[in-house]
């Protein structure tokens, strides 16, 4: 299942980059064992997108003479488990997104939060994000928190040390370097982990987080279902896992137009963890 979601990814990401060219875009919890099993959306390698535009030319850069350099923000702990919940303010629910981002769904995702003011976080792949970096400004500019989910989706618990400071740091370094801001989260794929994932995250100055909920819509199991799994799983700090990328996600995108409006009248907000 992984390999042949990879293969897709692969012609996906390809005629992707060859379409969107120039496109201008606190409280851990042990969560319950499902939670561990594995989600198979792996982007594989594609064709080198279009020249990407240079971050300096999207941003004015803030005069820095005669201003003191910012404090280096502390490297978190190294944990032993990651988060599915997260501490919020009221009732409010954490949306998060994997494996974009993709030419295609990714701004339909982006359109329904928009359409109803909801923010969530976007867990990407740096191979993607070196295809589709307009994308990854565009989230960034609309309000939306950026996480690291590793270059290309592999089993890091399977990889050397070397092969896991390469997927999970040259992610920051695309991230940052489209972005200005390193990621501060980070999320296994497949939500496997192991101490080293652990170690080199807090390294690199990111957190980990998993998920509460798992609307297990890689595997499209239906609009119905998906918007039934996230009702269902509502609770105040809980992450609830989507996709915008590795796959056709049109039943993601339509469950997002019919559940974001019920989460208000159940007295949920969406909020975002601290950067």
């Amino acid at each position: 299942m992984i390999h042949g979601r990879r293969r897709a990814l692969r012609l996906g990401a390809g005629l992707g980059a060859a379409a969107a060219t120039g496109l201008v875009a606190a409280c851990q919890a042990a969560a319950p064992e499902h939670h561990a099993a594995a989600k198979a959306a792996a982007p594989a390698a594609g064709p080198q997108a279009a020249v990407q535009r240079n971050p300096a030319t999207y941003r004015l850069r803030p005069m820095t003479a005669g201003v003191a350099p910012a404090r280096q923000k502390a490297a978190p702990p190294v944990r032993e488990k990651p988060f599915y919940e997260l501490p919020v303010a009221g009732r409010a629910v954490v949306l998060s997104f994997d494996d974009g981002p993709e030419p295609t769904y990714t701004p339909e995702v982006l359109d329904a939060l928009a359409a109803h003011d909801v923010k969530a976080m976007f867990f990407v792949c740096g191979e993607m994000v070196s295809y589709f970096p307009d994308l990854v400004r565009r989230a960034v500019d609309e309000g939306h928190l950026i996480g690291n989910h590793t270059w290309s989706h592999p089993a890091l618990p399977r990889m050397s040390m070397a092969k896991i400071k390469d997927e999970m740091g040259r992610t920051s370094e695309i991230v940052e370097k489209t972005t200005g801001v390193a990621p501060s989260w980070f999320r296994a794929p497949f939500g496997w982990w192991d101490k080293r994932t652990f170690t080199y995250g807090a390294h690199l100055g990111m957190e980990p987080l998993a998920w509460y909920v798992d609307t297990m819509d890689w595997s499209e199991p239906g609009t119905d279902k998906i918007v039934k799994t996230v009702l269902d799983g509502l609770g105040s700090g809980r992450v609830i896992l989507h996709h915008d990328g590795g796959g056709v996600r049109k039943q993601t995108v339509a469950a997002l137009h019919r559940y974001l409006p019920q989460l208000a009248s159940r007295g949920y907000a969406t909020s975002l963890p601290r950067p």
